[in-house]
């Protein structure tokens, strides 16, 4: 499942549904689709989004740090691709809330 997020102020932002229902989440909202932001509430739904964030990175940079200390040879064919963290993945909607409060615009997803 795709879900698509949207405001008057920028491009749409399409996600994999596990990883946007993730986001709504740390914003404080139900993953209810399709969904929305009031223009008011924008601006609290980065400020949670962000926070929920730091802590997010908080608990990959502890994970990664345990990861180093049981590091192991393995061979090329056993190495796996690097994971995309949230925080990155988050990035477009960053954006997106963004400009919607500079405009004072609604956010929806469906």
């Amino acid at each position: 499942m795709l879900i698509t997020f949207s405001s008057k102020a920028h491009n749409d932002v399409t996600m994999f549904g596990d990883i946007a229902q993730s986001l709504i989440k740390m914003m404080g909202y139900t993953t209810e689709i399709p969904g929305a932001i009031t223009a008011e509430d924008v601006n609290s739904a980065l400020v949670n989004l962000e926070k929920n964030l730091a802590v997010a990175a908080a608990a990959d940079q502890q994970q990664i740090a345990q990861d180093k200390q049981q590091a192991v040879d393995i061979d090329d064919e056993d190495e796996k691709e690097p994971e995309i963290k949230i925080t990155v993945r988050a990035i477009p909607l960053i954006e997106l809330l963004k400009a919607a409060i500079s405009a004072k615009s609604y956010v929806m997803w469906q």
